[in-house]
């Protein structure tokens, strides 16, 4: 009977012991943040882990004369084209970075079910830097406001170039990905799943 009583003892003390050993781990393991902090973070990676690239692209510009206020305004602006039109052709370098948009990235695109989260990371945005430096003009005639707009044409057509290339699209977005979910598992998560934005249900103001 004694060593019956002995082992009831032994396995509520064990029981006990185990019991309060689960207690003191779960209080010990980091509750993952809340949505806002969240966002917060990713925001902080996202704008670190962009795509840098280099390209140049040549640029052509030929503006249309300004409208004339009398017929024979437009007798010499015709006459003007015929014999000196304006022109410029130049190569053009930029530096383009792609990354997520952070504008769109908000608390509404995280939800969070236990250790589980789901994440809507918002689209690429290009942002382009001219490198005027490096600019080769190959022939003009243009004015300094014509030919900033040569250059702003230039830059639009970078941003376009970018935002349209799949494989730069594609290996920013896996770069972004694998750093997110990196800081996510980090933060306490176990499970980090990428669903298409916006998420069902969520605001995108």
């Amino acid at each position: 009977m004694r060593w019956v009583l002995r082992g009831i003892v032994v396995l509520l003390a064990a029981g006990l012991g185990f019991a309060v050993a689960a207690k003191v781990f779960l209080s010990a393991t980091p509750q993952p943040p809340d949505p806002p902090a969240l966002v917060e973070r990713i925001r902080e990676v996202a704008r670190l882990e962009t795509l840098e690239v280099r390209l140049y692209k040549r640029v052509s510009f030929a503006p249309e004369p300004a409208p004339a206020q009398t017929v024979w305004g437009d007798v010499f602006n015709f006459i003007k084209q015929q014999v000196a039109a304006k022109s410029g052709r130049a190569l053009v370098f930029a530096d383009v970075s792609l990354g997520l948009d952070l504008t769109k990235l908000t608390a509404d695109q995280l939800r969070v079910k236990g250790r589980t989260v789901e994440v809507a990371l918002p689209p690429l945005k290009a942002a382009v830097k001219l490198r005027p430096e490096e600019t080769e003009v190959i022939d003009s005639n243009l004015d300094s406001q014509q030919t900033a707009k040569l250059f702003e044409l230039a830059k639009e057509a970078f941003e376009r170039e970018v935002e349209t290339d799949p494989r730069l699209q594609e290996r920013a977005k896996a770069s972004a990905e694998r750093q997110v979910r990196a800081l996510l598992i980090t933060a306490g998560f176990t499970e980090v799943k990428f669903v298409p934005y916006p998420m069902v249900g969520a605001s995108t103001n």
